[in-house]
């Protein structure tokens, strides 16, 4: 019995001592095709697959007032290429067990796929054909956007699906930040398969793109098939949207109310400015607003959920995009608690600002983050979308390298300098989504409102 407790206690220190080493990001190659196109190689053996990203920066902002086009533009790379019809591509993936996919979000496209190491030459030409030879089908295409606006219109229906886009129109205005990924009724209803096709030869181009295969493989090879198989991939003259060059307008209101008439409940948001992706405090910023509402024992869940019962879940949260960025926090409660569970909040909020946090507080809040920051990037998949976000939002390897460190090192009156530094105090917008019969008064009570109905688009 002695033997056993001691080797158990032995397992522990080892499994303690091996899960509190740094956690470093496995070496990788990065060079740079003759067409500009930048491409990362990480070999990983231990299974064998092979997982790919490529990222184009034609997102939302790049959407010209054609609201959803960049997101219609990447499914339709999914409809074929001008050597296999959709259903024939669609075949050859699946027979091979592999996985292919296409993303747009607000700043860039993504295309993503994973796959067996055997099968890496042949998936490799379908990755190739996809980007640089889609047929854009228009009776695809067609298809697409029936579907999307089937979604568009259920999303209607969802506050929560609803909160966020209605909040980034509120605060960014006319700002390219505030165009809706997946876009509006209205402007999906107007979009052509020209359109895409347009889009996609304005900005679908290897200069400003990156590619990023991880997994099993030999770099050598790799290096010499991704140069083969996109060198050909022409440059273009258009500049990638860069956001921070545009005016933002938030007009007079900073209470925007969203009427559902037949709304139970109140979902509402609350927040202001932000930090870019590659803001220098971005770690130790992230470990005060897990502390805040980024945890389900954050200061907002325990008042708003445990100790008052006002809703079922209350977070925060930085989006951090590459030019600037917001803070907001979230929550839903009955259309009766509304003003009880939105004075919480903001009571919460206005305590942590002023007080900051304890050394027991900050201790726990460090120690979880360190706690969940590895298996965040422990797939191949979540490696190679990592480096194409470095290149992207132009962050290096120390983010990663540097990580614990910097957790460890954030002290007591770093955090409340952080604090009053970066959480935002003024100029807070808020968006109310429910029954504005039933809270259109107490509205009022946190500034002057702008009133809309959830019916209609967002912009």
């Amino acid at each position: 019995m002695k033997k056993f407790i001691l080797y158990i206690v032995l397992l522990a220190v080892i499994t303690h001592s091996a899960s509190a080493q740094a956690f470093k990001l496995p070496a990788y190659q990065k060079f740079k095709l003759k067409n500009g196109l930048t491409v990362f190689l990480m070999e990983q053996h231990e299974v064998p697959l092979i997982n790919m990203s490529v990222l184009i920066p034609a997102g939302a902002v790049s959407d010209a007032r054609q609201y959803g086009l960049a997101n219609m533009t990447a499914q339709a790379l999914m409809h074929g290429t001008k050597s296999l019809s959709k259903q024939e591509l669609e075949e050859q993936i699946e027979f091979i067990g592999a996985n292919i996919s296409t993303f747009s979000g607000l700043e860039y496209s993504r295309l993503t796929a994973n796959f067996a190491a055997k099968d890496r030459d042949k998936i490799m030409k379908l990755t190739r054909d996809i980007l640089l030879t889609p047929s854009f089908n228009s009776e695809e295409f067609e298809k697409e956007k029936k579907n999307a606006l089937v979604n568009l219109e259920q999303s209607k229906q969802q506050p929560r699906s609803m909160l966020g886009q209605f909040f980034n129109v509120h605060y960014y205005g006319d700002h390219v930040y505030s165009n809706p990924p997946s876009g509006t009724v209205a402007s999906v209803g107007k979009l052509t398969v020209a359109d895409a096709k347009a889009f996609y030869e304005k900005y679908y181009h290897p200069e400003y793109a990156a590619i990023a295969v991880v997994g099993d493989f030999n770099t050598n090879e790799m290096k010499a098939m991704i140069t083969s198989l996109f060198s050909g991939w022409t440059k273009g003259s258009m500049v990638p949207v860069k956001a921070d060059a545009v005016i933002r307008n938030t007009g007079s209101a900073n209470v925007l109310l969203v009427n559902k008439e037949d709304a139970k409940e109140t979902t509402f948001i609350i927040g202001g400015k932000g930090i870019p992706r590659s803001h220098p405090e971005y770690v130790s910023i992230s470990v005060l607003n897990t502390i805040l509402g980024g945890r389900f024992t954050s200061l907002l869940n325990d008042e708003l959920r445990v100790n008052t019962g006002l809703t079922y879940g209350a977070n925060s949260g930085f989006r951090a995009t590459k030019f600037l960025g917001t803070f907001a926090i979230s929550t839903f409660t009955a259309s009766k608690t509304t003003e009880a569970a939105i004075d919480k909040a903001v009571e919460v909020y206005k305590k942590f600002l002023n007080t900051g946090v304890t050394e027991d507080v900050l201790q726990s809040g460090k120690s979880y983050v360190n706690g969940q920051f590895p298996p965040d990037y422990e797939t191949s998949g979540d490696l190679a979308n990592l480096l194409t976000d470095m290149f992207w939002f132009e962050f290096d390897e120390k983010f990663i390298n540097n990580f614990q460190a910097s957790v460890n090192g954030l002290t007591l009156e770093r955090s409340k300098q952080l604090i009053s530094t970066y959480f935002p105090k003024d100029d807070l917008r808020f968006v109310l989504i429910g029954n504005a019969g039933e809270i259109r008064e107490i509205a009022k009570k946190y500034g002057t409102v702008r009133e809309v109905a959830i019916t209609q688009d967002v912009k």
